[in-house]
């Protein structure tokens, strides 16, 4: 990675990228966002992307392509079975990760489903890193249950502990020896932890849960959907590694794990997935569900054009320079907002800035969904689309209590390679001003509420008139600006 210095200025980051193609956004006024929040319920996933300026959701699927991954995708060759395209994946995939078999599905939550499936009965129990919430219902649907074994500073809202992704390994040990060997399927691992802030694990941190597996003889898993970023944080951040390539951290990890799966919405910047490992009987007994529930074995439900580019993207994610502008946007945004008061998790880790809405709007209470307000007040004064990670995430336990999460967050997904540091600078300004007016946010409540995965497409509605002193505010403090 070039270390480039400023000799005039502050350091900010700068793009080993130029633009070719662009695609044009809309602001709408403040009136008609409001009107767009009333109709989407409140939950920033059922907006129009027409009524979005930045699209700060995910990162998943929403990637910028690279000119080499667009030339892939006219290559493609488009038979169902046999494809060469499959064969030219497969072979990336023996070649960066070091593992034989691999089985294409059409997203992570596929894998998910093809690995509960296969290992999750009633009574199972996985230890984990921390839970995601697609990653948790598969198990739950299967009639098993998560046990997050993370370390204590894992919740710390303000850290300066570089991998707070890490697994208490004694708490591991407890959870096996708890349970007994034979109710634990595997043990996951997740490459930046997704709902705690895209907080990293360390590469020491993985080979001591690796010891643990052998010592149980039990399966590790790695969700490596995030593992970009967690690559360059074991770069930057783990002294051990600083002076080893990328593609050498990445084989190290790889060659730890039994299981590796991912999404490559977010690895490799294309739209697919996929499930990796050197065991034929793991393949084997995980092939059937492919075919079952994805597609064919040599296509899984992908189209081979996102295939192609799934090639050449992991291929890209290999370079240090493409992989480190993720983390470096949004460590100048966690950094801008701190200056500024608002509060947001740190160490900053990958995925995106995230912000603490637990005290953010302290005086909103957990069962009106704090994380969930914060958003739709941003996007309400913005125009700009964050994500609720808090308790609107997670499922009512089975007698329809609130299962209140462990932390409030409003992340702010940096889409890679997508955002110029101006919209970045546009999005820590809302933010800011919205911080200096949190006392005009109120809570939501449901008035549509799935059973499962509610926050992907409830719908709420706010608990008093909040939001139309909140516009009132901005009219009276930015007159007619969008």
């Amino acid at each position: 990675m070039g270390n480039i210095k400023f000799y005039y200025g502050n350091e900010v980051p700068l793009e080993m990228h130029k633009v070719r193609i662009v695609q044009k956004l809309n602001l709408p006024p403040i009136e008609q966002r409001l009107e767009a929040i009333k109709e989407a319920g409140y939950n920033t996933f059922l907006l129009k992307n027409k009524d979005v300026f930045m699209d700060m959701l995910t990162d998943s699927g929403v990637n910028a392509m690279s000119d080499k991954q667009q030339a892939a995708m006219l290559e493609a060759d488009d038979s169902y079975a046999g494809s060469s395209t499959f064969t030219k994946l497969e072979n990336k995939i023996e070649e960066i990760f070091g593992k034989k078999y691999f089985l294409p599905a059409h997203q992570g939550r596929a894998c998910e489903n093809i690995l509960s499936k296969t290992y999750v009965k009633q009574g199972s129990v996985v230890p984990m890193n921390y839970h995601f919430t697609t990653t948790k219902s598969h198990i739950t649907v299967n009639g098993g249950r998560v046990e997050e074994v993370f370390k204590d500073e894992a919740l710390t809202i303000v850290s300066d502990d570089l991998f707070k992704g890490n697994m208490d390994i004694a708490r591991l040990r407890d959870v096996i020896e708890t349970n007994g060997v034979e109710n634990i399927p595997f043990v996951r691992m997740e490459a930046g932890t997704n709902l705690i802030g895209g907080q990293p694990h360390s590469l020491q941190n993985l080979h001591d849960v690796r010891k643990v597996c052998d010592e149980y003889g039990i399966l590790l898993v790695l969700d490596a959907s995030l593992l970009a970023d967690n690559l360059h944080f074991i770069k930057t951040r783990e002294e051990a590694y600083q002076d080893k390539s990328i593609r050498e951290i990445t084989r190290e990890i790889a060659d730890l794990c039994d299981i590796i799966y991912f999404s490559a919405r977010k690895l490799g910047c294309a739209r697919g997935g996929g499930i990796c490992t050197n065991s034929e009987d793991v393949y084997m007994k995980m092939r059937e569900y492919v075919t079952l529930y994805e597609g064919f074995l040599t296509y899984g439900g992908m189209s081979v054009r996102e295939m192609e580019a799934m090639v050449v993207g992991l291929d890209e994610t290999m370079d240090e320079n493409m992989i480190n502008q993720g983390p470096q946007f949004i460590a100048y945004m966690a950094e801008e907002l701190q200056k500024k008061g608002v509060p947001v998790v740190t160490p900053p880790g990958g995925l995106g800035c995230h912000i603490n809405a637990m005290e953010f709007v302290d005086h909103i209470p957990q069962t009106e969904y704090p994380a969930g307000a914060l958003a739709a007040a941003l996007y309400l004064v913005s125009g700009v689309r964050g994500m609720e990670r808090g308790t609107m995430s997670e499922q009512r336990d089975e007698d329809g209590n609130e299962t209140l999460s462990h932390m409030e967050l409003v992340r702010l997904a940096m889409p890679r390679r997508v955002y110029t540091l101006s919209q970045v600078n546009y999005a820590i300004d809302r933010v800011a001003w919205l911080y200096e007016n949190r006392k005009l946010i109120g809570g939501l409540k449901f008035v549509e509420e799935p059973s499962v995965l509610r926050f992907f497409f409830g719908k709420l509605t706010s608990t008093s008139d909040w939001q139309e002193e909140l516009m009132a505010k901005f009219r009276a403090d930015f007159g007619d600006s969008l």
